[in-house]
C-alpha cells in the first residue's frame, strides 16, 4: 500500500562515469566543453572536474521513481537545478510520498550529492498504469 510519508527506496550512483557525458553529449547535441574537457571546466573558474549534464541527473531521480513505483508512470515534474553534479561523483536520488490515492501519487523528490548536499530538487506526479 502506497501512502503519504512513505520513503521511496534510494538509487545510487556510486560514481559518475566521465564517458558516460560523452555519450550524453551526443544524444542531447550538447557541445558544451564543461562536460568534456577539464581545461573548460578551469577556463571557465567552475573548478577541476568536469561537469555532469542536467538531464543525466534528472534521469536518476525518474530511475528512482520507475523502480520504486513499477506500476505508475511519471506524469510531471517540477525540479530545481541548485548545484553541479561532478564527475566520479557519488549521487543518491530519493523521495517521500506526499500524496496517494487509486490514481495519483505526488513526491517530493531529490539527489543528493554525497559531500555536498543536494544538487536537484522538486515534485513529482505519478498515474497509475493501465
Amino acid at each position: 500500500m502506497i501512502g503519504a510519508g512513505q520513503a521511496l527506496p534510494p538509487f545510487e550512483i556510486a560514481s559518475i562515469d566521465p564517458q558516460a557525458m560523452v555519450v550524453w553529449a551526443d544524444l542531447l547535441h550538447d557541445p558544451n566543453p564543461i562536460h568534456l574537457d577539464k581545461a573548460a571546466v578551469q577556463a571557465a573558474g567552475l573548478g577541476e572536474r568536469r561537469i555532469n549534464q542536467g538531464p543525466a541527473n534528472l534521469a536518476y531521480i525518474l530511475n528512482m521513481l520507475a523502480a520504486a513505483l513499477p506500476d505508475w508512470r511519471v506524469e510531471s515534474t517540477d525540479v530545481r537545478f541548485m548545484a553541479n553534479v561532478l564527475e566520479d561523483d557519488r549521487v543518491v536520488a530519493g523521495g517521500t510520498i506526499t500524496a496517494a490515492n487509486d490514481s495519483h501519487v505526488t513526491c517530493d523528490i531529490w539527489l543528493e550529492v554525497d559531500g555536498r548536499g543536494r544538487a536537484l530538487a522538486g515534485s513529482a506526479t505519478l498515474v497509475k498504469n493501465d
